[in-house]
């Protein structure tokens, strides 16, 4: 398993999660890494992070560590059982489709990994602009199904 950030111009860490993530390791990441990510990408703290409904992400601690960092990047509250509008699941399915094209396969945990961090890093940006420009069709979509399913 691993946990990826980026934005509309830039791919963030792919960070191998060895275990089953907790509230714990989770803080952890986001102190580790999408902290160091969102002051260098957004540095004048207008970057807005965006996750889904898992219920890690709502533990107290990250809740926290996420209200003492509002003034560094915003982030998106989403209404729990909400649908999932984040676009990271459209980037995961490109990259896993990149890593099944690639020539050797990979065979074995490692080679997976590894052909993940390389598909990761040599990911098109122009796909990243598409999926994040996507998003205010993606809320109208939601709002005339009226929170119900949507094409994305």
């Amino acid at each position: 398993m691993v946990w990826d950030v980026c934005c509309w111009r830039d791919m963030g860490p792919l960070i191998r999660l060895e275990t089953t993530l907790t509230g714990d390791m989770y803080l952890g990441i986001l102190s580790d890494h999408l902290y160091s990510f969102m002051s260098i990408v957004h540095f004048d703290g207008l970057g807005q992070f965006q996750q889904d409904n898992a219920t890690l992400h709502e533990s107290r601690v990250v809740t926290k560590w996420l209200q003492e960092h509002s003034s560094d990047f915003r982030h998106f509250q989403w209404p729990p059982k909400y649908p999932e509008m984040n676009i990271i699941e459209n980037i995961r399915d490109a990259l896993l489709h990149a890593v099944e094209k690639r020539s050797p396969p990979p065979h074995t945990p490692m080679d997976f990994l590894t052909a993940l961090l390389d598909s990761w890093c040599e990911f098109p940006p122009g796909y990243l602009q598409t999926a994040v420009e996507s998003m205010p069709r993606r809320f109208a979509s939601l709002l005339r199904a009226r929170g119900g399913p949507t094409r994305y």
